[in-house]
């Protein structure tokens, strides 16, 4: 198992000891997320689905991003994550339902720098009953490795959400 099936396995055990469920919204990760998580056995009991928004016109139309928004503060922003996260989770939130747990990334894989932002700027964005958040990240190395590094940070970034959720 890698290091990403690894996190993955957290989530999705974690996920399971709360009763929650687990929504995603990529950009820069392109599914690297969510083909992580469907790698595990079991996944399918917490996880949901998930989107990728690669483009702008996408985030808008599948995750509701406001456009004013993308326009003031860029896709590449703690903004645009939270908004994607919300995006992700708001279609599976209902009263008296299950709890559910988004988390987004978007950021500048490279090799070239986007909206004046160098490759490896990554936000990584949560949206759950606890509240939202967003962090930022400055990988180093190709576009590979950046995304590889943003979806790990992506399951680090869920499995604090998951903690901050009552048992």
């Amino acid at each position: 198992m890698n290091e990403l099936e690894q996190l993955a396995a957290k989530v999705i055990a974690a996920a399971r000891a709360k009763s929650v469920l687990v929504a995603t919204a990529e950009s820069l990760t392109g599914g690297m997320l969510a083909d992580s998580i469907v790698s595990i056995p079991g996944a399918s009991e917490v996880f949901l689905g998930g989107v990728i928004a690669y483009r702008n016109e996408a985030k808008v139309h599948l995750l509701n991003v406001s456009a004013q928004d993308l326009s003031e503060f860029g896709a590449v922003s703690a903004e645009t994550a939270i908004a994607m996260a919300k995006g992700a989770r708001a279609p599976f939130v209902s009263p008296g339902g299950n709890q559910v747990v988004a988390v987004a990334t978007t950021g500048v894989a490279g090799p070239t720098q986007q909206e004046g932002k160098a490759a490896g700027t990554v936000y990584i964005g949560c949206d759950s009953d606890a509240g939202y958040s967003a962090t930022h990240h400055k990988f180093e190395g190709d576009r590979a490795a950046i995304r590889m590094q943003a979806t790990a940070a992506a399951f680090e970034a869920l499995l604090g959400a998951l903690e901050a959720l009552p048992a």
